[in-house]
């Protein structure tokens, strides 16, 4: 028989154990209001958190009727992870509640959401004392940062800083450093005291050293057409296109604007021609993508009135509507369990716009030529109508509906410690009630 054979099952038993609840359970938490029963002897074992306590005089007694111990320190989802670590040695740390994302055909092993999820389980393993843990999670993202945004792996890389993890910092250090993102730009991200590591190790290593004379005029000049964007001083950016040289790809001129000014800029700034509505920003994500992710239908219908194209992807594959798709099903979802209705006429007018939208082949809306100009220039007149009258509509929201009080996390209890947001451990008797 093969070694690994008894290992594997030994660690399935026991994570069945976990999975049977309140079967031979000598120990209860509660997390986010959620009750999790568990082992002492296998936790105390594992950790030494959990050792020091189970091993306090009031814990260690007896006594029938105990309240749980309450959690604040993390979300259910990783401490259930932390346990099912503790009890199996497996670890997986694809999301099972993905939040950050919004892309519904994603994966969630490089997204926003898988770096949150590392990141916070990264944390409790370090409050919780399993080294192992901590060790497993930190490959993981090592991995996870060779694929993730640049905003992402500086996340990674504070994070890496903050808890004195150097495997980790000089993963991401690198990876920062290789980005030729300038110094102005790492500092809206990260400290100054990084970001001067960061330029130390791009001058001995010679990473974008050569470019960084001419980003500097670059950013300068990017500065310059955000504020003006920001000000509807769209003339100003034209002068800067004629007389700058400026380019509005580059800069992502078009990216900005939608995610940050209104649609009459956005319009003004597609009619100076000198811009790729259908550029793919950094992230791989278009113009008509943010558009999706704001369910904004006014910025939506300007950008297909400039030719948007509705069946560009991510590289999740997502289009705008796969996006906007996703977004309906979390509104509703939220709106479910919370009773907070989402306005539901901007996210169906958004569906709209981009359903008939692809419902036109891409391959004909690639070879438009001057005879199709008046059937466009008529499905432009056709959503100029009908976008006042459909965001115009009220909303319409039950009027018993009311928002629950969230759980009550950290709670007055008897005999127990209470686990702290600080990670440290105060006797409950002590601990004054927080209503």
């Amino acid at each position: 028989m093969n070694l690994e054979e008894p290992l594997k099952q030994l660690s399935s038993d026991l994570l069945n154990l976990l999975a049977n609840g309140q079967a031979f359970s000598d120990v209860t938490f509660t997390v986010e209001g959620r009750p999790v029963y568990a082992h002492k002897c296998v936790l105390a074992a594992r950790s030494q958190f959990f050792r020091m306590i189970f091993c306090s005089s009031e814990a260690s007694q007896d006594i029938p009727g105990r309240p749980p111990i309450p959690v604040g320190i993390v979300g259910y989802d990783v401490f259930m992870l932390m346990l099912q670590f503790l009890y199996s040695g497996q670890l997986s740390l694809v999301p099972p509640h993905p939040t950050g994302c919004k892309e519904g055909a994603c994966w969630h092993v490089y997204c926003r959401s898988a770096v949150d999820f590392a990141l916070e389980a990264l944390h409790a393993a370090q409050v919780f004392s399993i080294e192992q843990l901590s060790i497993l999670v930190q490959r993981e993202l090592a991995g996870i940062a060779e694929k993730a945004s640049i905003e992402d792996v500086m996340r990674i890389l504070a994070a890496a800083r903050k808890q004195d993890l150097l495997h980790l910092w000089s993963v991401c250090s690198k990876l920062v450093a290789k980005s030729g993102l300038s110094s102005e730009v790492l500092r809206k991200h990260l400290p100054g005291e990084v970001v001067a590591e960061v330029e130390a190790i791009r001058q001995k290593c010679g990473y974008g050293f050569e470019a960084h004379s001419s980003d500097a005029l670059d950013d300068q000049r990017t500065r310059r057409m955000q504020k003006a964007l920001d000000s509807s001083d769209v003339e100003l950016v034209r002068l800067m296109v004629m007389g700058e040289g400026l380019d509005l790809d580059k800069t992502l001129a078009i990216h900005y604007a939608v995610a940050n000014c209104s649609r009459k800029v956005v319009k003004n700034l597609l009619e100076l021609g000198a811009a790729n509505v259908n550029m793919p920003g950094p992230d791989g994500r278009t113009p008509l993508h943010i558009a999706g992710e704001l369910a904004d239908p006014e910025m939506i219908a300007v950008l297909l009135d400039h030719h948007a194209d509705p069946h560009s992807t991510t590289p999740t594959g997502a289009t705008a509507l796969n996006i906007l798709q996703n977004l309906a099903s979390e509104a509703l979802a939220v709106g479910a369990l919370t009773g907070v209705t989402a306005d539901h006429n901007k996210l169906r007018l958004c569906l709209d716009l981009l359903e008939s939208a692809a419902a036109v082949p891409a391959s004909c809306s690639r070879d438009e030529d001057d005879s199709s100009s008046s059937m466009l220039t008529e499905q432009q007149q056709q959503r100029e109508r009908r976008l006042p009258m459909m965001i115009g509509q009220p909303v319409t929201t039950p009027s018993s509906t009311q928002q629950s009080d969230p759980p009550a996390i950290l709670m007055h209890q008897n005999y127990y410690p209470v686990i702290t947001a600080k990670g440290t451990c105060q006797n409950s008797q002590q601990t004054s009630h927080q209503p």
